[in-house]
């Protein structure tokens, strides 16, 4: 990194960010409180209110949003006339899952092999940070030069659309002439990327019953309805021979004209194991940021320890179809609904109840602010250009954001990159990306705001 005194500014800054990262990582902020407890999120959202207000944020509210979460907000004002620009991040996190999987403790930041570990350490945690360090870098070098709007939500994960309707409630809140979200990630670590389109999703809780209770499999089986085997059938039926998305009605043939991602690249990436195969068909860019993905997400069922030899009367499963820029996710949770109906065997009754759902996005990567930040990116990762990539995830405040202030910009930048395995055992930050990235957001902050004053 060529030397300036924004970057100097945020290397000095890194040890207390290494501090506050801990501080953060430790909070369980899973927001399923019949797993973690509601305290764990309170405290994070508190520790962001904090850290606001010592910068010098005004108006720091926690905002209660109608999921039963709270989001954290904060004004910064700048100079008079200046743009406003809103940074975004959340604190809360996915759960640890299989905590046995993990090398170091997964709520407590471990440095290992140069690379901070942590639940949350890069998504989104890491993301408060970044904001934070470009803010004081800049505040060490003449000041901030354009209004903050600074909010982090603590439902993200969850998908249940909490800070969506509250912002639909309260149009003015969020308004800003560019919006940040610091919650995707390069393409490679050191390739300097911003997120152009996200997938959206829909979440859906499908229940199967065929008997009044459980039978014993020597005595019924064979003719009794077994519920598990029905469910089993209704989620096979939700994938091609090839492995690909196959719901009734779902376009599932688009094509990503961006950025590659070869295939040995990405199986290394996603630790696919030798001589097991990739599924679907297209290239891997197709397949996670062009085409709709089904993930069976979970399955209540009898675990094999304890199982008893029974018919089982009923059988659950959550699952996740991720859409495209150009699918209404909307549309898309009707046809998954009808397909799951339309292929139950055997006159099971099934029920599928929405859990999620968020709108998938794609940017205007031609607007002034993405210039600015390609400018910055350029300083910030010496002697690269910015990429644009897709995301197969989901961020659906950026469709509120862009129907409510369609004349806002919105840029995705983050510290998801491959490595970070975000939502796996291991999850991790590189302490170098969190640097640049600060540093790249403090640039182009100001240079935006030269852009405006023009």
């Amino acid at each position: 990194m060529s030397p300036n005194p924004i970057a100097e500014s945020v290397a000095s800054l890194m040890p207390e960010a290494k501090r506050e990262l801990t501080e953060l990582v430790a909070f369980r902020s899973v927001a399923d409180w019949e797993q973690f407890p509601k305290s764990e999120s309170q405290a994070a959202a508190n520790w962001v209110a904090d850290a606001l207000r010592a910068e010098g944020f005004e108006e720091v509210a926690l905002l209660d949003t109608p999921d039963g979460t709270q989001s954290v907000y904060g004004c910064l004002p700048g100079p008079a006339g200046a743009p406003t620009v809103l940074l975004y991040a959340h604190y809360d996190v996915q759960p640890p899952l299989d905590e046995e999987a993990w090398l170091t403790p997964p709520f407590e930041l471990t440095e290992r092999d140069g690379r901070w570990y942590g639940r949350g350490a890069a998504d989104c945690k890491g993301g408060v940070v970044m904001h934070l360090l470009a803010l004081r870098a800049l505040k060490a070098n003449g000041g901030v030069p354009v209004t903050v709007k600074f909010i982090a939500e603590g439902s993200e994960e969850q998908g249940t659309g909490g800070l969506e309707r509250y912002a639909e409630a309260h149009p003015e809140l969020l308004r800003a002439d560019t919006v940040v979200i610091g919650d995707s990630g390069n393409f490679r670590v050191g390739l300097p990327t911003v997120t152009s389109t996200l997938r959206g999703m829909t979440m859906v809780r499908v229940e199967v019953r065929t008997l009044a209770g459980n039978l014993h499999s020597g005595q019924f089986g064979g003719a009794a309805p077994d519920a598990l085997a029905a469910l089993v059938r209704v989620l096979d039926s939700l994938r091609a021979e090839d492995g690909s998305t196959a719901v009734d009605g779902l376009d599932t043939d688009a094509v990503w004209d961006g950025l590659q991602y070869g295939e040995d690249d990405f199986r290394e990436d996603a630790k696919v194991l030798e001589g097991v195969e990739l599924t679907g068909s297209g290239t891997v860019a197709d397949r996670i940021w062009a085409r709709p993905a089904v993930t069976v997400i979970g399955i209540d069922c009898p675990p094999v320890v304890g199982a008893t030899p029974s018919v089982q009367a009923g059988a659950r499963a959550l699952v996740s179809l991720r859409v495209p820029p150009g699918t209404d996710a909307v549309k898309a949770t009707e046809l998954l609904s009808a397909h799951i109906e339309r292929h139950t065997p055997w006159g099971a009754r099934v029920t599928v109840e929405q859990v999620g759902q968020g709108q998938p996005f794609r940017a205007d990567t031609t607007s002034p602010a993405y210039a600015a930040m390609a400018r910055a990116m350029g300083v910030a990762y010496p002697g690269e250009e910015m990429q644009y990539a897709g995301q197969g995830g989901s961020i659906p405040l950026c469709n509120t954001l862009a129907a409510l202030y369609p004349e806002a910009e919105i840029l995705l930048i983050g510290l998801s990159e491959p490595e970070a395995q975000i939502h796996a055992p291991n999850e991790s930050v590189s302490p170098e990306e969190l640097e640049r990235l600060a540093v790249a957001e403090g640039l182009f902050l100001r240079d935006y705001a030269t852009a405006a004053s023009a």
